[in-house]
């Protein structure tokens, strides 16, 4: 009897056991099921991505921190943890945001859309995040708490993260009726806000008002307009912007962010923080800034001040001519670099003519990967190096002057590709060094006719010091 006892016990042990283990592998069956923004046929991906968002803390924006960046845009600079998006890696970042635990997007949104339409895109950009509410409001103060994570992938697809281009064919006009020479008047003219309606503006609200309106606008500047700090003001296409006499900008920064159709004329602009004066970007287009004057000053250190005009992230089809630029210590960049930059090849195409610069330290122009010509500027004692031509750059130079100036021209850095140099030949070096030309020379034509426009190299100093400037 005891035998049959203790042969039921054994079997009432192993029951349980067995049942124990069934109900615990059906348990591991029915765990909860990986949200649908988490799916992916890669198994260990997966993984990775659950791994992800259950070890991720929400970090909260700093309201105190965050600036406006134009239109429903706004900017928090900020370590995050995870790689900003770059030209070379446009999607890399893993960031997402969420607005009161609602997760926003899309995410990689084009800068110009985050700005012109809202609704929660967003773009984390280098060290920077640039959102938009839901419902355009202003984050700072719409009560709303702003969060982000930095593990899985967002729930909302992101859109195509390129900006429009403008498809780049032979140049087929150049010298217009208007005075405009070289590639703002190539593949299209460059009209501005002709045939809009025109307004006058006396201070930076008025300022802010009319440059970021739609349609065409030509808007007059009177008198001093003074800001202090960093002041982005956003264009937007089909403008001209043009100072009266006695007319002053200081402390701001034209930003062109994926627009087009631009004239700048007769303008007096000082003391972008920052910032460039103008700065030309994301593949924007016509773009022509004449009888301008940029300056800051040489005593805040090389990071302080802004450059005076940056053409960047494959913009085209630009022209700078009869500009003054002095006491600054950067003043013209075309790229903003060599390796991960590539996307500017074939972009970039820029025309300066007639420009004077003076007591500068270098960058008179900074040239890469696109079609630079240059024709009668004026150098002058700058403490650098003139104009660099590094990075597959096609540049020309046709009867520039050069005073003072201890490397006229440069072609090659450590670490980065050398441009190729065309005219170098037809220039005057007074009291310069040579150029460092480190390439054969190159044959290169712009395409377009500016001979008619051309003076010898000899004159450039007269002529350009009396015409260079806000003269008109």
């Amino acid at each position: 009897m005891e035998r049959l006892k203790d042969k039921l016990r054994r079997v009432l042990v192993l029951g349980l056991l067995l049942s124990t283990f069934l109900t615990f592998t059906q348990c591991k069956k029915e765990s909860p099921a990986v949200p649908a923004d988490l799916k992916t046929s890669d198994e260990s991906e997966l993984v990775d991505s659950q791994s992800a968002v259950s070890n991720t803390t929400p970090i909260a924006l700093t309201l105190s921190k965050i600036t406006t960046d134009g239109g429903y845009a706004y900017s928090i600079s900020q370590n995050f943890g995870t790689t900003g998006d770059s030209n070379s890696q446009p999607s890399i970042s893993k960031l997402r945001v969420f607005e009161d635990g609602k997760e926003l997007g899309p995410a990689h949104s084009v800068h110009a859309d985050i700005r012109s339409k809202g609704n929660g895109r967003f773009s984390h950009w280098g060290g920077s995040l640039i959102f938009s509410a839901s419902d355009n409001s202003d984050p700072r103060t719409n009560g709303k708490k702003y969060t982000v994570t930095t593990g899985g992938i967002p729930s909302i697809a992101p859109i195509d993260p390129t900006p429009p281009t403008t498809p780049v064919t032979p140049p087929t006009t150049g010298v217009v009726t208007t005075g405009l020479i070289g590639y703002a008047a190539v593949n299209g003219l460059t009209s501005g806000g002709k045939g809009g309606s025109e307004i006058t503006v006396s201070s930076l609200q008025a300022l802010i008002s009319a440059v970021g309106s739609s349609g065409a606008k030509v808007v007059y500047v009177s008198g001093a307009i003074k800001a202090t700090g960093v002041n982005k003001v956003y264009v937007t296409s089909n403008k001209s912007i043009i100072g009266l006499k006695g007319s002053s900008i200081e402390g701001v920064s034209f930003m062109l962010f994926g627009v087009n159709n631009i004239i700048f004329q007769n303008l007096t602009m000082k003391n972008y923080v920052t910032y460039s004066g103008v700065q030309v970007a994301e593949s924007s287009h016509h773009i022509w800034v004449d009888h301008c004057e940029f300056s800051t000053d040489r005593n805040q250190g090389w990071e302080y001040w802004g450059k005076d005009i940056s053409i960047t992230t494959q913009s085209d089809y630009v022209t700078l001519s009869w500009n003054k630029f002095h006491d600054n210590n950067l003043s013209v960049l075309i790229s903003a670099g060599g390796a991960g930059y590539e996307s500017d090849a074939g972009k970039l195409h820029v025309t300066l003519h007639h420009n004077f610069w003076y007591n500068i330290s270098e960058r008179e122009p900074m040239t890469r990967w696109g079609s630079v010509h240059m024709f009668n500027n004026y150098h002058l004692n700058n403490s650098g190096y003139s104009i660099g031509a590094r990075s597959n750059v096609n540049l020309r130079t046709d009867n520039d002057y050069f005073s003072n100036c201890p490397v006229p021209i440069s072609n090659s850095q450590a670490g980065e590709a050398a441009g190729t140099v065309t005219g170098a030949g037809t220039n005057i070096y007074v009291n310069s060094g040579s150029p460092k030309i480190t390439t054969p020379a190159g044959n290169w034509d712009p395409g377009y006719e500016f001979k008619s426009a051309l003076h010898a190299a000899a004159d450039v100093p007269a002529v350009v010091t009396k015409g260079a400037g806000a003269t008109l």
